[in-house]
């Protein structure tokens, strides 16, 4: 791109990466401290029913119990993720709404009491009608899982965008398809934690959480307890993994402050693995009725949706989810013409939150499959066909969006050659196949302007720099990315950077790590903050060499003159000339960045630019089908993705090939199997995630499209490739064995029986 850079762009390791794996980096529960007791928690055997009645009093005289709480305690307040939203309590108070809802909490002196407090505690419930179907819920007459909530429905949103229906009379043809995703549980390595301490003295609560988002779980854990935000300081650790799972605050989050409050001692409550999911949160299992029309030559005309989320028992994130399945249909294709219908709906089930992607990877699902039957149906190559509705850059676009870079059309280009489209569509052996899909994410939301990133950025005497961002870690390398940047800026090698990230009690506000925004947000965040600490530096250093601070360059631990290296000093030189000209040490910028915005706006009621920018990507797979079994093997995925610039290449590839696993899942294997509100696979023995023996060859292929709005032009990287790998593995089971599958996963059993079909 004509720009060198001497730490952006580097493939360098994590800075938290040796750590990791020496075993020493500390997460939640590795935290222990001088008198913690331990917390369980009661879940509710049934799917719906009313309690009637808590009897808590013989785990109470349990030796070694120190404290039992049940939902009528504490304070009745309802709290969510999503503002608007709002329909959980901490613990239930009147009613059970799914199988694991939390009824009752104990403490004592180790697990193995506190286990044995729960099987004392006697709750008397009076089963209600159930109900575990979306559009079930939705019929006159089914079971209400909350008051004032008719037929189940939560949230809808309905938009409508140019002529759908003159757009239709005008097609040449029109196709209408119906399609289902399935629930998929996240899965991270480390179940969900938290230890709570509290401070008489100052009054406050400090809560160590394996948490993505530290602030909102400050917001909530303060309104829940009744307590000024002040009162509350909350602390992210090691985080083994997240993927949207540890969004929303927990009964393992509320339980550990209120003991820990009520006793004054350390509290920590850990999950286990069935309680990881039963009680927290998994995609949204989704139906979709999809109507396209288009011309001959596979121009899109217009598209209608009919979409019903299961929500499961509660709304988590449910408008956002639900806004994000609706406009991500009109990118990376154009439709000039669009009626989404979507609603979320109740049912006596685990809760639907935020996973990868966030309600469009089920949207993608039916859209990159609708697209291959509708080539197949009107004679058009799907590669083709995609390029020719493909978007770019600076096109105006019916919802607003400004797409300042796009790498779309180079993605399909670049995924189909790499993976061998013109020599292998329709021409392999039966039984092996290639598909592809695209797809489009945002880098975080521009919909609200108080969703800004804050940093701090201090320069010693000694040329170390200390960063403070609230960015929240979660594994996919956001500090060492947020370090490279202000390494950059200020000339210095990575080693030099110190980051402070994610604590309440000490670094500037920040959202968290949801919707990709993480580099794009706290990146420009502590982009500028570097900045200001360069330009003091610069004034002083140009008036030392009678130069202009606009020439001047830092790099490699120097100050010099652009186009003249030998004409500077060295970094410590100059701090230390800065210094003794009695100019403030340590030299500190401080900054906060969101992106351009007008608020209030939810993109409910109006339009605008969703994002700051947009990545875009392709996944193409090379699939090979054992016509006895009806097993399935992934051979080969290729994923061509435009993040703008990639600020750490390495971090970027882990990404990718993590997203392309996941989505493999989701294609293959990933299925929460649920029967009468009972998970019937919690356990990593049962449910069927890939493993390292089912991983394909992944290729990854990185465009660069120098983003104007990002940090040193970088986008999104990542999250968005979740979205399109199982379409994309799907149309190649299509042209392996010639038969269309319209529902996630596609098991060997769906195989063989389609090949029965197929025979009979």
């Amino acid at each position: 791109m004509g720009t060198t850079f001497s730490v952006v762009g580097q493939r360098l390791p994590m800075h938290d990466g040796a750590a990791k794996a020496k075993g020493t980096a500390q997460f939640t529960d590795d935290i222990l401290l001088p008198g913690m007791l331990h917390g369980k928690i009661l879940r509710s055997p049934l799917p719906h029913a009313r309690i009637l009645r808590i009897d808590t009093s013989r785990a109470e005289k349990l030796p070694g119990v120190k404290g039992v709480v049940t939902g009528k305690d504490i304070p009745d307040r309802v709290y969510g993720i999503v503002p608007k939203a709002h329909d959980e309590h901490a613990l239930a108070r009147d009613k059970v709404r799914y199988i694991g809802d939390d009824v009752a909490a104990v403490c004592a002196v180790d697990p193995e009491i506190a286990e044995e407090a729960l099987e004392l505690i006697r709750v008397d419930y009076e089963e209600l009608p159930a109900v575990f179907d979306p559009l079930e819920a939705i019929k006159e007459g089914a079971p209400l899982i909350h008051d004032g909530v008719p037929h189940n429905t939560s949230f809808s949103i309905h938009k409508e965008f140019g002529n759908v229906a003159k757009a239709f009379q005008e097609s040449d043809f029109v196709f209408e398809d119906r399609f289902y995703s399935q629930a998929v549980n996240h899965a991270p390595l480390e179940p969900h934690a938290a230890v709570a301490q509290y401070d008489p003295l100052k009054g406050e609560i400090i809560l160590h959480s394996s948490t993505q988002i530290p602030f909102f779980l400050r917001r909530n854990l303060a309104s829940t307890l009744m307590i000024p935000e002040a009162q509350v300081r909350v602390i992210k650790p090691k985080v083994g993994g997240g993927f949207g799972q540890k969004i929303d605050m927990f009964a393992k989050d509320f339980c550990a402050a209120w003991f820990a409050r009520q006793t004054g001692k350390p509290v920590k409550f850990v999950y286990d693995r069935e309680e990881v999911f039963i009680a927290t949160r998994q995609r949204h299992p989704m139906y979709i009725t999809v109507k396209t029309g288009v011309q001959k030559d596979g121009t899109i005309m217009a598209q209608q949706f009919l979409a019903h989320a299961d929500g499961g028992a509660f709304n988590s994130t449910a408008p956002t989810m639900m806004a994000l399945s609706c406009y991500f249909l009109m990118i990376p294709y154009r439709v000039p013409n669009l009626i989404y219908e979507g609603h979320h709906v109740y049912t006596n089930k685990p809760v639907g939150g935020a996973m990868r992607g966030h309600g469009i990877p089920q949207a993608r699902f039916a859209v990159e499959r609708q697209l291959d039957l509708i080539a197949e149906r009107i004679g058009v190559d799907p590669v083709e066909l995609r390029l020719k509705n493909s978007i770019h850059a600076g096109e105006p676009h019916p919802a607003q969006f400004i797409i300042n870079s796009c790498g779309f059309s180079d993605s399909l280009k670049l995924a189909a050659d790499a993976i061998g489209w013109q020599e292998k569509r329709g021409k392999l052996p039966r039984g092996r196949g290639v598909g592809l899909a695209g797809a489009s994410f945002p880098s975080g939301v521009s919909n609200m302007s108080h969703i800004s990133s804050g940093s701090v950025v201090q320069m010693g005497q000694d040329g170390a720099v200390n960063v403070l961002s609230g960015a929240a870690d979660i594994g996919q390398g956001a500090e060492t990315v947020i370090s490279q940047i202000v390494a950059e800026v200020l000339g210095v090698p990575l080693a030099d950077i110190r980051i402070t990230a994610a604590d309440t009690g000490l670094t500037p506000l920040d959202p968290g790590t949801f919707g990709s925004g993480v580099t794009v947000r706290a990146g420009n965040a502590a982009r500028l903050a570097a900045e200001e600490v360069r330009g003091k530096l610069f004034k002083f250093v140009a008036d030392k060499l009678e130069a202009n601070p606009d020439d001047l360059v830092a790099r490699d631990r120097m100050i010099f003159v652009k186009g003249s290296p030998d004409r500077g000093m060295t970094l410590r030189q100059a701090i230390k000339g800065y210094q003794y000209a009695d100019l403030p040490m340590p030299i500190v910028g401080r900054s906060a960045w969101f992106a351009p915005s007008t608020e209030p706006t939810t993109l409910f009621q109006q339009e605008g630019n969703f994002a700051p920018n947009y990545s875009f990507m392709t996944q193409a797979a090379e699939v090979e089908v054992d016509l006895i079994t009806g097993k399935i093997k992934l051979l080969k995925m290729v994923t061509a993705h435009d993040c703008g610039r990639a600020i750490n290449p390495m971090l970027v590839e882990g990404q990718l090939e993590g997203s392309v696993v996941g989505g493999m899942g989701q294609a293959l294997y990933e299925n929460v199997i649920v029967e009468n509100g009972q998970v019937m696979n919690p356990s990593f023995l049962d449910y069927g995630f890939p493993t390292f023996m089912e991983m394909p060859e992944i290729g990854a292929i990185d465009i660069e499209t120098d983003d104007p709005v990002g940090p040193f032009g970088a986008k999104e990287a990542g999250e968005g490739t979740q979205l399109s790998p199982a379409p994309a593995i799907v149309n190649a089971l299509y042209d392996a064995i010639g038969v269309d599958f319209m529902e996630l996963p596609v098991t060997p059993e769906h195989i063989l029986e389609a090949l029965q079909k197929a025979k009979g």
